[in-house]
């Protein structure tokens, strides 16, 4: 590869990889891959508005039951670098289609799960479904798309995880409202079955096939010094609600020792010339994915574990049935949708300046509503609250799809599910944190003021998280404006990058 065309390839447009031809379908494969994604996601969030009324019905315990949830989350995380370095070795299109089958029948699964124990067991088994599923989203964007026509893939993507994550409670809520009496939690499971089964169809006929590179190896060791170390640092997080971070802190010990084991051991088969499960040189060598991966981490402990801290509050301070709940934040969700849309065409223009001022939204948002509620008089919480919801939704719908966009463009396709896992994993790993922490800020600040003290305490602590992203992407906007300017690549950075020489 010249230089030319390595630096044409590592710009911000994408480049034209040699023996790229656009396929036709790109567009209708996109929308089903959205789709299913779209599906994964909103499972994190759905299910716990309904959570009250599964313990009712299954007879199950706080415990049990917060299984359902944290369960999905874990088995989610756990399965993403290790799916997304399976598609870039053998085949985007199969594992998808795979993943998406088996996400359709263990939905099914839960659904008619006849006790708690059978439901955490679903759950898990439709939580690694959905893991195998999501980095097979990014990496076919990666191989389908090239240029400004990528950005706006991602823009698109990026949207169906934003608007997922703030949608979940007014869509749970829609459920439980439509499908009322004792069992009618199930049809939050049973609504992915026909949308599953459709997407299935026409991802046969839609996805394109994975180029095959000879690159087939698999790093076992890898997976498990990997798959163990995020275990570790998440199974206190999911049982936090039981006490579990207080009696098992020394798992995150453990995991991050492993994680350091996993770094190391990745570093040598590099050297040694193997193919590792997650290439280290995509932090140091790949422009932008470091610090892109970075501020998608900090940013969803504190985006994550709000929408919680919101339910707590309208629903048991406000009395609030979970559909109004859900429709007093669906400002936030509208906003995001318009910006994160809007934004898959600016950020070929803006770049990482686009990160900073949808961060600088959020925090202004969400403090702002934190601040009303705390102030305005109950009745109006709603409605005072709305235009800087909205405003917060813009703010979202600004950080996530650049932050995609700019994190993984410079990705050599051969790598795209790897790189895309990994990317996914810290933003799991965040969300973790988030809803982890924020909930349990709230019922402690709850046990010595009301339930709007509590509030704003649980989003002060979620903006740290926020600003903390702001930070980071602040430095790599002066950064990068400073060296070279916003999108600009050096033409000999790229050519002698180890990592972007192999590109099939």
């Amino acid at each position: 590869m010249t230089a030319s065309a390595a630096a044409a390839g590592g710009r911000n447009t994408g480049g034209q990889e040699a023996g790229y031809e656009p396929d036709p379908q790109r567009w209708r494969a996109l929308w089903v891959t959205l789709v299913a994604g779209f599906m994964s996601l909103l499972d994190v969030t759905i299910v716990a508005v309904a959570l009250p009324t599964i313990q009712r019905d299954l007879h199950a315990s706080p415990a049990q039951v917060q299984w359902v949830v944290s369960g999905y989350a874990l088995t989610f995380a756990l399965a993403l670098v290790t799916a997304g370095r399976l598609g870039d070795a053998l085949d985007r299109r199969r594992i998808f289609l795979l993943a998406l089958s088996g996400f359709v029948i263990f939905s099914a699964a839960c659904g008619a799960a006849p006790d708690i124990t059978l439901l955490a067991v679903a759950r898990l088994a439709q939580g690694l479904a959905a893991g195998f599923m999501a980095p097979q989203n990014s990496a076919l964007i990666q191989q389908m798309f090239r240029g400004a026509e990528r950005a706006r893939a991602f823009g698109f993507f990026g949207a169906t995880v934003g608007i997922s994550s703030a949608a979940g409670p007014i869509t749970g809520g829609a459920i439980l409202a439509l499908a009322s009496g004792p069992q009618g939690w199930r049809w939050i499971f049973y609504v992915n079955v026909p949308i599953g089964i459709l997407a299935v169809l026409l991802g046969r006929r839609l996805l394109p096939r994975t180029r095959r590179s000879g690159r087939g190896q698999v790093d076992v060791p890898g997976i498990l010094l990997l798959g163990l170390g995020v275990l570790a640092i998440m199974y206190p997080l999911v049982q936090a609600d039981s006490g579990g971070i207080r009696r098992l802190w020394w798992l995150f010990l453990v995991g991050a020792a492993l994680l350091v084991v996993f770094a190391w051991w990745q570093r040598r088969l590099v050297a040694r010339g193997s193919q590792p499960l997650l290439d280290p040189r995509l932090f140091s060598t790949v422009r932008g994915y470091a610090v892109g991966a970075g501020v998608g981490t900090l940013y969803f402990i504190g985006f994550s574990g709000v929408w919680l801290v919101f339910a707590l509050f309208y629903q048991r301070g406000l009395g609030f049935s979970p559909l109004r709940s859900g429709l007093a934040v669906t400002p936030f969700a509208v906003g995001s949708a318009i910006a994160a849309v809007v934004s898959g065409r600016l950020v070929e223009r803006f770049g990482r300046l686009l990160t900073v001022c949808g961060l600088t939204g959020v925090i202004l948002g969400l403090g702002g509503t934190a601040l009303l509620l705390r102030l305005a008089p109950l009745g109006m919480a709603p409605w005072v609250a709305a235009p800087l919801l909205f405003l917060g939704g813009i703010g979202g719908g600004f950080v996530v799809s650049p932050n995609i966009t700019m994190t993984l463009r410079d990705v050599p396709v051969h790598m795209a599910g790897a790189a895309g896992g990994a990317l996914q994993t810290g933003q799991r790993l965040g969300a973790a944190v988030g809803t982890a922490a924020l909930p349990g800020l709230f019922y402690v600040t709850l046990g010595r003021s009301d339930y709007r003290g509590a509030l704003v305490t649980a989003i002060g602590a979620g903006l740290v998280g926020m600003v903390a992203s702001l930070a980071l992407a602040t430095f790599d906007w002066q950064r990068d404006r400073l060296k070279r300017g916003p999108h600009q690549k050096c033409p000999d950075e790229v050519a002698n990058n180890p990592v972007h020489a192999r590109h099939p």
